[in-house]
């Protein structure tokens, strides 16, 4: 089966339901994408995860996440023109707000949590 094409331009985030930090962040993922227009969550082993984000792609065959060297769940990625520019790896609330442009997204969350 082949996944669908990846948006070549936004933000994708690279999650998975197994992943602790990813249903921690699970809010944050919901407030990206009402920001966000351009925001995409590839999921690798729930489509349903997460909820009450409109744009999920099945990675269930981990087809993106292969391509796009995807190491630990969750990753923030940029894309412009079919091109990485910038990642974050893990939670880091500075990372993704600066990469997302939601100032206050994740204030009551560590700084810092590894995928």
């Amino acid at each position: 089966m082949t996944a669908p094409a990846l948006p070549s331009d936004g933000l994708i985030a690279f999650v998975k339901r197994a992943c602790p930090t990813c249903t921690l962040i699970e809010p944050q993922l919901r407030e990206v994408a009402r920001a966000v227009p351009d925001f995409f969550v590839v999921t690798q082993d729930d489509p349903a995860f997460p909820a009450g984000v409109g744009r999920v792609i099945d990675d269930r065959e981990l087809d993106h996440s292969w391509l796009n060297g995807i190491e630990a769940t969750p990753t923030l990625i940029r894309l412009s023109g079919g091109r990485e520019v910038e990642r974050v790896v893990g939670w880091d609330r500075s990372g993704w707000r600066a990469l997302t442009g939601v100032a206050e997204l994740g204030q009551d969350l560590p700084a810092l949590r590894p995928g």
